[in-house]
């Protein structure tokens, strides 16, 4: 019998669901890049500084790492479809009030604050989803490889279209345009099948929920405050390992005596995911660093306009456009761990080829080579490391392990912007520059060591499509759990 679109009686369109849940991944990662070619338009228009725009990019993202964890819980108890459907509410809403922004005020509301809530409720859904709609390991890194591409497009080429909008027309335009792609997404996504029904009667941890998006709020702010106070950097980051600390020994409590936590530490247990997630934060970090130190570099340095900023990013947007739709012919020829450490190795050397040239040329073309050579490595690796993280768990942690897996990457997006922009910011020259991208490579150099931790052999295809999805599978075919 074929599956039927939920509620509709109608045969379920597996290429509609996956162009949601990608366009999906594509908008949110867009709004976290294409604020950086608006740095000295929002500034001069809303009458603030590099900093005060830096803080707003930094705040957005943390909320998406702060808020994750929560959300991927939520997907049990309320359901992955409408999780996702409501996220899109949100995230339009806080785009349209951005829009109208009269102040940086408003802007923090709509774009840090209601955009961040939206997008940690409908992209667990997105990962979830994925895992689910896809059974066996090849169909999944395929579905994996066009969500991790669109997502890398949204990041990468975010201050392209950025430009392109706030040239042609207003900064204010780039937020009408999301609240458009919102809506095509909701009209294609009524036919997404949820195949896991909710539970309503499944706990939910407020305390750790507080608890966690605390400790990382006070971390991330902690580095964002090392250029002004370096005595109040150490307070917020020593108070944020501490209220962490404080989160995990709650969530462990909790565990023993048979009460749900937020996150469960035995997602934890598996060596392979835990080196899966080091990777993935590094990748965002590196990515979102990189976005936000050239397009600051390029503006305030050397007076680009937005469209001229996200025209050299036009680089690494090919790069990883190119990369990432090889996800599935390259899963195919080699394992993840060689995928994930031939991407970093790639990514690090285009770091270095930027710093290179960028300070021995004065044409734009000296950063062309290396936002390439960092895309099609960011685009080797995304796919490899998502998969190794969500198939390493079976379909009823889902909502956990995917809430835990984008809070890290998220997580990973936020360091970027708050480590490489405070070292940018401090000094905004040809030395502070290097400086950024220097520390970006070696951060770099630990994601690839982690890399070089996976397994050499690492679970098979059978192993891998007998995980998340497999009971999901069992009972499309009729044939019985194992």
């Amino acid at each position: 019998m074929p599956e039927t679109a939920a509620g509709t009686g109608q045969p379920a369109r597996p290429g509609h669901a996956l162009a949601a849940l990608a366009l999906a991944q594509f908008i949110c990662s867009f709004a976290g890049s294409n604020m950086n070619v608006m740095i000295n338009d929002i500034s001069e228009d809303l009458d603030t500084t590099v900093q005060g725009v830096q803080v707003v990019i930094t705040v957005f993202l943390l909320v998406m790492a702060a808020l994750m964890i929560p959300g991927g819980k939520l997907t049990d108890r309320f359901g992955r479809k409408r999780c996702f459907l409501t996220g899109l509410v949100v995230y339009a809403a806080g785009a349209l009030l951005s829009a109208a922004a009269p102040g940086l005020g408003v802007l923090i509301l709509g774009y840090s604050i209601l955009q961040g809530i939206g997008t940690a409720l409908l992209i667990p859904p997105v990962y979830i989803l994925t895992t689910l709609l896809h059974p066996d390991v090849s169909s999944r890194a395929r579905a994996f490889g066009v969500v991790m591409a669109l997502g890398g497009i949204g990041a990468a080429a975010g201050p392209l279209i950025g430009g392109l909008i706030t040239t042609a027309i207003s900064w204010r335009a780039a937020f009408v345009f999301q609240a458009l792609v919102v809506v095509v997404i909701v009209l294609l996504s009524r036919r997404i099948d949820d195949p896991l029904p909710p539970d309503p009667a499944r706990s939910f941890d407020t305390a750790g929920a507080v608890l966690s998006a605390v400790g990382l709020v006070l971390v991330v702010m902690g580095i964002l405050a090392a250029d002004d106070n370096v005595w109040l950097m150490i307070a917020l980051l020593v108070l944020g390992a501490l209220v962490l600390a404080w989160f995990f020994r709650s969530a462990h409590a909790k565990e023993a005596s048979g009460r749900e936590p937020l996150l469960s530490l035995s997602l934890f247990g598996d060596r392979m995911s835990n080196l899966g997630l080091v990777t993935q934060n590094v990748q965002w970090l590196l990515l979102m660093g990189t976005s936000f130190t050239v397009a600051a570099y390029l503006q305030v340095v050397r007076g680009y306009d937005a469209i001229q900023t996200g025209v050299v990013f036009t680089a690494a947007t090919l790069g990883l456009l190119a990369s990432s739709l090889s996800a599935e012919r390259l899963a195919h020829r080699h394992t993840q761990r060689t995928l994930i450490m031939s991407g970093f190795v790639v990514s690090i050397a285009g770091v270095a080829v930027l710093v290179a040239l960028a300070g021995s040329l004065a044409t734009a073309w000296a950063f062309v080579p290396g936002l390439l050579l960092i895309g099609l490595g960011l685009g080797v690796m995304l796919t490899p490391s998502v998969n190794v993280v969500q198939s390493s768990f079976p379909e009823e942690r889902q909502g956990e392990i995917s809430g835990l897996s984008r809070s890290v990457s998220n997580l990973g997006s936020s360091f970027g912007t708050a480590v490489a922009g405070t070292i940018l910011v401090a000094g905004l020259s040809k030395g502070a520059y290097a400086a950024a991208m220097i520390t970006l490579a070696v951060i770099g150099l630990g994601g690839l060591v982690a890399a070089a931790l996976l397994p050499r052999d690492p679970r098979s295809s059978t192993s891998l499509a007998s995980g998340p999805a497999a009971p999901a599978a069992a009972q499309r075919t009729g044939k019985p759990k194992t």
